[in-house]
């Protein structure tokens, strides 16, 4: 069912979907970038959905919660409390060791709006979690949805950073103005 409506909601809006057999794995950690809307869930929910893959993503704790907590949780998300000091990092890295299959969906960006650098938790989370990170995309110039690459990491954080920088370079998102594509500072 899944599979249908994920087709149909590309087909609807006029999207292309990639996502290479070779991206295809048990677990790792998936970057959605550029995040400028909340049409970009929906538009990468439709992309595993029509790949047949099983995301999660973390999402506040109160949307999974009451009536529409169902509906969240349906989709892949996993509440977490941010009105304490939960370490992010931490909490993601347990749920690959007790999973055989998680792809973790995340936004790097951190929310909608413009900002200076990414927050760098993805990073961190599939450092010490072992797990590739792949590289998802909406490129709405092109109407493409889907998986550009996948990287293991290599522990040299400007290094890596570059490899994801550059691959982002000549994507846009639904509001260009609000995507940094200098994602990260580097250090001089």
């Amino acid at each position: 069912m899944k599979k249908i409506i994920g087709s149909l909601v590309l087909v609807v809006f006029g999207w292309k979907c990639v996502y290479p057999q070779e991206y295809k794995v048990n677990k790792c950690v998936t970057i959605a970038a550029p995040h400028t809307t909340n049409w970009d869930l929906i538009f990468a929910i439709a992309v595993y959905w029509k790949e047949e893959i099983k995301i999660r993503f973390i999402i506040k704790n109160s949307y999974t919660k009451g009536l529409h907590g169902f509906f969240f949780r349906w989709l892949g998300g996993i509440g977490i409390d941010r009105s304490k000091h939960n370490n992010m990092v931490d909490f993601s890295v347990e749920l690959f060791e007790k999973h055989d299959k998680m792809i973790l969906l995340l936004s790097a960006e951190g929310t909608r709006k413009y900002v200076e650098k990414w927050k760098t938790g993805f990073y961190y989370i599939a450092l010490n979690a072992k797990v590739p990170v792949v590289l998802g995309f909406l490129d709405y110039t092109k109407k493409i949805a889907g998986i550009g690459d996948l990287i293991h990491l290599t522990g040299n954080f400007e290094k890596d950073m570059t490899v994801i920088q550059e691959f982002y370079a000549d994507i846009s998102g639904k509001y260009p103005e609000n995507y940094n594509k200098n994602i990260f500072i580097k250090k001089t």
